[in-house]
């Protein structure tokens, strides 16, 4: 599994496109909307200002894109192509294949994290109280990206090649919109924010706002986060099972 595990994240590394979406691409996004912003512009809704609200909100969502994007479409395509049917005649138990992708993308979220953190440090300014704060921001984003990739791992095994990327940008940008991470949802009706309020994506961006803010990270949101964990995780593994069967 050690040897796969390897592979994986060397495979995504290799991948241009995929950095580029998965690095570039949100420190980017974190420029054009918090580049003209300033500390005294406040986020309806919290204590943040915009810089550190679009700096968790993007490096979160370049964490999502890792995952999610990533593991999805690759599965699916392995899938049709025959390289998972390959992998079961080895040794590697059904397990071990799934903690793989969902290991590599996992190590593939670390530099969309730290680059929008240098890119908020060194062009708007973003300072917080403490250097442990950093690093709980950086352990917090990557812990929680672990949800997504169970996610990727569940929508690889449940569409097909053709249907997969289509299926994976609908979760995605709705996941992106409705949680918070393009734009606070302060400004929503009602509503929408009720029903983003239970979503992985809320939760998510809200560990890393209470960080900012110098508090624990909300044990509504950690347990919310861990129940989707669980359902992801559990609905890949039942997936994957059935996968098998019917190859």
């Amino acid at each position: 599994m050690t040897t796969l595990v390897k592979l994986e994240i060397v495979r995504a590394l290799r991948n241009r496109k995929f950095m580029f979406f998965t690095v570039i691409y949100p420190s980017a996004l974190f420029l054009m909307i918090a580049g003209t912003s300033k500390e005294t512009d406040i986020v309806p809704g919290t204590h943040l200002s915009m810089p550190l609200y679009y700096m968790v909100a993007m490096a979160s969502f370049g964490a999502l894109t890792a995952v999610l994007m990533g593991n999805s479409e690759r599965i699916a395509k392995e899938r049709e192509g025959g390289w998972v049917r390959q992998l079961r005649l080895t040794s590697l138990p059904g397990r071990g294949y799934v903690t793989a992708k969902i290991a590599a993308a996992a190590v593939a979220t670390l530099p969309s994290i730290v680059i929008v953190f240098i890119v908020a440090a060194t062009v708007k300014g973003v300072r917080l109280d403490a250097a442990w704060e950093w690093l709980a921001l950086t352990g917090a984003i990557w812990a929680g990206s672990l949800v997504f990739a169970a996610l990727g791992v569940a929508i690889g095994y449940l569409a097909t090649g053709d249907a997969v990327r289509p299926l994976t940008m609908i979760i995605y940008f709705g996941l992106s919109i409705l949680g918070g991470l393009w734009m606070p949802t302060a400004d929503y009706p009602e509503w929408l924010r009720n029903i983003g309020e239970w979503l992985p994506t809320h939760a998510y961006a809200a560990l890393g706002q209470a960080i900012e803010v110098g508090n624990a990270p909300h044990a509504k949101d950690v347990a919310l986060l861990a129940g989707y964990l669980v359902l992801f995780g559990g609905a890949a593994a039942w997936l994957y099972r059935k996968d098998t069967r019917t190859a």
